[in-house]
């Protein structure tokens, strides 16, 4: 199933796309993707009342604006150094252990919704992602089963603000929760659907490739992440983990080369979608 969520900001609603191709608001079903959703089996619940009732659904433009493809998660972990060519160009040694941090749930925005550069910024920076939504309570779970907490999966941009994350007191989440710096979508696509282990991804700038990865060249991969963070924190319905970036960020460039106003950021993981940003200078 493709989930996504469509209208303006703080006032969408959820959508389903259809095997046919179509668009549908399914508001009728009376839930949005939230906690309380994925937490009561909400996607198997959802399936069923589209091959009831899906047919008769309002249908949705595909150019109308999407939301964020969750509602605001408790929380959203990032994992930093997950590829083995991003560690290589910063120097690091391959990571033991995951890196985690975390990001503010209120930089979620709508996968083509503007990335506003925060006051004084110098160094924002983009960064494509797969991240994994949980559909269960997650605490303490094993390996060997956990995708069976995972809900799906979606495309997202961890943007960085470098100055402030690796300049302004050596703490990463200062430089990862600016508003607009997680655009989550454009859809929620559930594990039945694809296979995570191999997918191409990549990012453009004004028309020119940036990134050009591949999960497969994850370090840890989406079970070990979802065990290991599970360790540490109680991961609840909703939660998102972002699971890392591959080479080619804007740190890395040389010279370095960070986003300005006007710029245009693209990027997309196979099967799961593209997005596109226009940068935008902040009030």
């Amino acid at each position: 199933m493709k989930m996504f969520r469509h209208g303006p900001p703080g006032s969408e609603k959820p959508g389903v796309i259809l095997d046919d191709g179509r668009w549908i608001d399914v508001s009728a079903f009376g839930e949005d993707y939230g906690e309380d959703f994925f937490a009561s089996d909400g996607i198997t619940r959802l399936a069923a009342w589209c091959d009831a009732q899906g047919s008769t659904a309002p249908v949705v433009d595909p150019s109308t604006r999407l939301g964020p493809v969750v509602r605001r998660p408790s929380k959203i972990v990032c994992i930093g150094l997950n590829f083995r060519d991003r560690a290589a160009e910063t120097g690091a040694a391959v990571p033991k252990e995951p890196v985690i941090f975390l990001k503010a749930t209120t930089a979620l925005s709508g996968p083509n919704d503007d990335v506003v550069l925060p006051r004084g910024s110098r160094k924002t920076d983009w960064e494509v992602e797969l991240a994994v939504v949980i559909g269960r309570r997650a605490k303490y779970v094993d390996e060997a089963r956990a995708l069976d907490f995972v809900a799906g999966y979606a495309l997202h941009n961890d943007y960085s603000e470098r100055e402030f994350q690796l300049e302004r007191g050596g703490q990463w989440d200062k430089g990862k929760g600016a508003d607009t710096f997680a655009p989550l979508g454009p859809f929620l696509l559930t594990p039945d659907e694809i296979d995570v282990s191999a997918l191409r991804m990549w990012l453009d700038v004004n028309g020119g490739r940036r990134q050009n990865g591949n999960t497969a060249d994850m370090i840890f991969r989406v079970p070990t992440l979802v065990s290991y963070v599970s360790q540490f924190m109680t991961l609840l319905p909703g939660d998102v983990i972002s699971t890392g970036t591959p080479a080619g960020v804007g740190l890395a460039s040389s010279p370095p080369e960070y986003l300005k106003a006007g710029d245009i950021v693209e990027y997309g993981i196979d099967g799961l979608g593209s997005a596109r940003q226009r940068v935008v200078a902040a009030d």
